[in-house]
């Protein structure tokens, strides 16, 4: 009998809107990109959302002033796909520039560049990072969650710092909960490139490596999403034990705030891309995928 199947979200750094509403969205673009990109229309499939900002902050965004709200888009034709995605963006100059103090910082284990990336652009990974009892109560959170779903087919999706946190959890379940497989992590808006971030890995858990329980791992990024640093996973990542490696596309997040303006590294962007939906479709309840057009 085939196991059913869930999808597993985790958020990134900031603060968020109330998590009935952020849990809403995230169903609602991942909704939205079944629709579009795979012609499923009112797609059914089971989704649990791990929620650690009121961990950080006291009260949630108010709805109704919010900078970036999930809206769906007006039309209903497929979104632009891996093939559309410019070739050469100013990220990639970033990229070259960041890959030589990459090496430079992992050599020399001085990283002030990666120090200021973090306190200044990325808070909740610095505090992630510097605070144990906040990094173990975030973590708690997913494998627990994880754990309430061992028997399932596990879709774990990763944004931004979510995919710090999705690492380390799966690094830790691989010694406390050896018989716990997810079958596919998707990591958007990820900055696992990060030099600190890899040497904070390397120094708890050895060998930067792919999780030995995991079956696959796909890293979606945006040719312009600075989060995403150097943009591929692949080369900072050895494969795991069994050999599973990390699959890198560049897509095209086509997030825009209610004034216009373009957020390449928002998740209701990633998770509705052709690349998600994809994926996604494996992850659909049995006999309930909805109306296929």
């Amino acid at each position: 009998m085939e196991r059913p199947s869930v999808i597993v979200g985790i958020h990134g750094l900031a603060n968020k809107p109330p998590v009935d509403e952020k849990t809403r969205w995230w169903r609602d673009a991942i909704a939205e990109g079944l629709a579009r990109n795979e012609g499923v229309d009112g797609a059914a499939f089971t989704f649990a959302f791990v929620y650690w900002a009121d961990l950080r902050y006291e009260t949630p965004l108010a709805s109704d002033a919010l900078a970036e709200p999930y809206r769906p888009q007006a039309t209903s034709d497929p979104l632009p796909a891996e093939e559309d995605a410019p070739r050469l963006t100013g990220q990639d100059v970033l990229a070259t520039l960041y890959a030589g103090i990459d090496r430079i910082e992992g050599l020399t284990g001085v990283t002030l560049v990666d120090d200021v990336i973090l306190e200044h652009r990325f808070d909740d990974l610095w505090h992630y990072h510097g605070e144990r009892a906040f990094a173990a109560e975030v973590r708690t959170r997913l494998s627990e969650r994880l754990a309430a779903f061992h028997d399932h087919r596990i879709l774990l999706v990763a944004h931004s710092m979510g995919s710090v946190i999705a690492y380390d959890v799966l690094r830790q379940l691989e010694r406390d909960a050896p018989d716990l497989r997810v079958d596919h992590l998707i990591t958007v808006g990820s900055p696992l490139g990060l030099a600190k971030v890899k040497m904070k890995i390397a120094s708890e858990f050895g060998a930067t490596r792919v999780p030995n329980n995991l079956k696959h791992w796909t890293n979606l990024a945006d040719g312009n999403d600075i989060a995403t640093v150097t943009g591929t996973l692949a080369e900072d990542y050895a494969p795991s034990d069994t050999g599973v490696a990390i699959a890198d596309h560049r897509v095209v997040n086509d997030y825009r705030r209610p004034t216009g303006e373009a957020n390449h590294h928002k998740s209701y962007g990633y998770l509705r891309t052709p690349e998600f939906s994809r994926i996604a479709s494996g992850f659909l309840e049995t006999g309930a995928v909805g109306r296929r057009r």
